[in-house]
């Protein structure tokens, strides 16, 4: 069953968490001095914000896939759009290991699919990205 994704980029961490623990009446699963994540089950959700030097507010959306089966109907189905598609493979991201591709709608709006294959100990870069920056993640080179 799929997920959907929202990434916040934030200004506050500590202060947000509060406000997201509150409000989803749920404590994160994953908490970091740049970074937290909440995995919902009302609404099914994977919430994340991190403050990552980029503009606050919504950073990207998504779908997070719980198996290579549902990874690949989402990438057949990103394929048939006319936007190009980012396929980033394996990746090291948001403190965690996944399978990735990314597209823009037609709005400009950024959506990744992903497969988390496991945690981390890094976001994802060793040093903070600027915004413009691609990929946001480090392929995961090892075998």
């Amino acid at each position: 069953m799929k997920r959907l994704h929202v990434h916040l980029s934030v200004k506050d961490i500590p202060a947000s968490i509060r406000f997201y623990r509150e409000l989803f009446a749920a404590e994160p699963v994953a908490v970091k001095s740049d970074y937290a994540k909440w995995i919902l089950d009302d609404p099914r959700a994977n919430f994340a914000i991190s403050n990552r030097v980029r503009p606050s507010g919504v950073d990207h959306l998504g779908i997070q896939v719980e198996n290579r089966a549902e990874l690949t109907e989402v990438y057949d189905r990103l394929k048939r759009e006319e936007g190009p598609v980012t396929e980033e493979g394996e990746t090291v991201c948001c403190y965690a290991n996944s399978e990735k591709s990314w597209i823009h709608d037609p709005q400009g709006v950024e959506w990744e699919t992903f497969l988390t294959t496991g945690e981390s100990t890094v976001y994802g870069t060793e040093a903070v990205a600027p915004q413009t920056a691609k990929p946001r993640c480090i392929p995961n080179r090892a075998t």
